[in-house]
């Protein structure tokens, strides 16, 4: 299923990423980054008189040859990524989005966590295990 996850915090910086290949980590790196970029423009509201959108899901942010990458912000703008494999034909919208919606759900157990700083990277084990679970599509 999913090949890379990513959290990015308020301010852009990575608190947590993993990857099924560790050979491609950087370049999945790479296209998380440029994914924020597409973030921030669809984060932006279209005018002064409009009010917030309460859609979370962002959807496919943009594709590559080789990888998809799909977007979700929560309302407290930390931005979660995920980039799929292109070849990965049979996965729908709503397969993502409920990926999207357990990895929220492992996100707020694991900073409601006391000895969590909040702002700091993910380092949990628990939590690393989950979301692998969830890479492989077993969540």
């Amino acid at each position: 299923m999913a090949v890379c996850i990513s959290i990015i915090g308020k301010d852009n910086a990575p608190l947590y990423l993993t990857t099924t290949d560790l050979d491609k980590e950087l370049e999945l790196q790479y296209r998380v980054h440029a994914a924020l970029d597409v973030v921030e423009e669809k984060c932006q509201p279209v005018s002064k008189g409009t009010p917030d959108s309460k859609e979370l899901y962002l959807g496919l942010l943009y594709s590559t040859e080789t990888h998809k990458i799909y977007g979700f912000v929560t309302n407290t703008k930390i931005k979660f990524v995920i980039v799929v494999d292109s070849g990965n034909i049979a996965l729908r919208e709503n397969e993502v989005r409920a990926m999207f919606r357990n990895l929220h759900m492992l996100y707020t157990d694991a900073v409601c966590n006391p000895f969590y700083a909040p702002g700091e990277p993910l380092t949990s084990v628990k939590f690393d295990r989950a979301v692998q679970k969830i890479m492989g599509g077993n969540a």
